[in-house]
């Protein structure tokens, strides 16, 4: 055995609120890796719900990372919740037609912040609302009800409103190996032979000892 398969939606027997979610979402921009899940005990499944104005003509993609953790709650606000901010004001009549439409903004007048990327082993915790175009770097850890407006270093806990770093997993030099290794982009078996290591703290041992 080489871990859960990572094309079942279910991988825990009998316990639906936990759900890998590449298997659920049909969005074509929103790309998930391997193993991450989201956990919800009311609907599992519909991740998609909690990726808010998600427009397909402005064609902003979020990218998740592999062996991801969303809580419950987690929200991602995309690029389409912008309104044009060079007017006196920031209504968007277009909208609504009737005669408004022809203040219809270019997309070159909209505020516009790119992809959103999670990277890979990154922890969202509940109700954790992340802003369009966040970068999070891979093994960082969002706290709950943190409102994430700027990019997350790799191992980085950050927590509050507007989130701001609690403290750093790791020295610096430690980040450096652990984003060289790459350890969640193995293949199972390997992962398997040495997940009491990656699961431990002892990086250095992840380094000389990954076989």
């Amino acid at each position: 055995m080489h871990g859960p398969d990572p094309k079942n939606k279910h991988p825990m027997d009998g316990f639906a609120q936990v759900c890998f979610i590449k298997n659920t979402v049909k969005n074509p921009n929103i790309i998930v890796g391997d193993y991450t899940y989201y956990d919800d005990p009311e609907d599992s499944e519909n991740f998609e719900r909690n990726v808010l104005y998600h427009y397909p003509f402005i064609g902003d993609k979020l990218i998740i990372g592999k062996f991801c953790a969303i809580a419950r709650g987690a929200r991602f606000i995309m690029n389409g919740a912008n309104h044009k901010l060079s007017g006196i004001s920031t209504y968007p009549f277009q909208i609504f037609g009737k005669g408004w439409e022809s203040v219809m903004p270019a997309l070159g007048e909209l505020p516009y912040k790119g992809d959103t990327v999670i990277g890979n082993d990154v922890w969202i915790g509940y109700e954790a609302l992340i802003m369009p175009g966040v970068k999070i770097g891979n093994g960082a850890i969002v706290s709950s009800r943190a409102v994430v407006v700027a990019d997350v270093p790799a191992y980085t806990i950050v927590g509050g409103n507007p989130a701001k770093p609690i403290r750093q997993r790791y020295r610096p030099d430690d980040i450096a190996v652990l984003e060289a290794v790459a350890w969640w982009d193995w293949p199972a078996e390997k992962i398997t032979r040495n997940l009491s290591i990656i699961a431990s703290g002892d990086i250095e041992a992840l380094r000389a000892g990954a076989v």
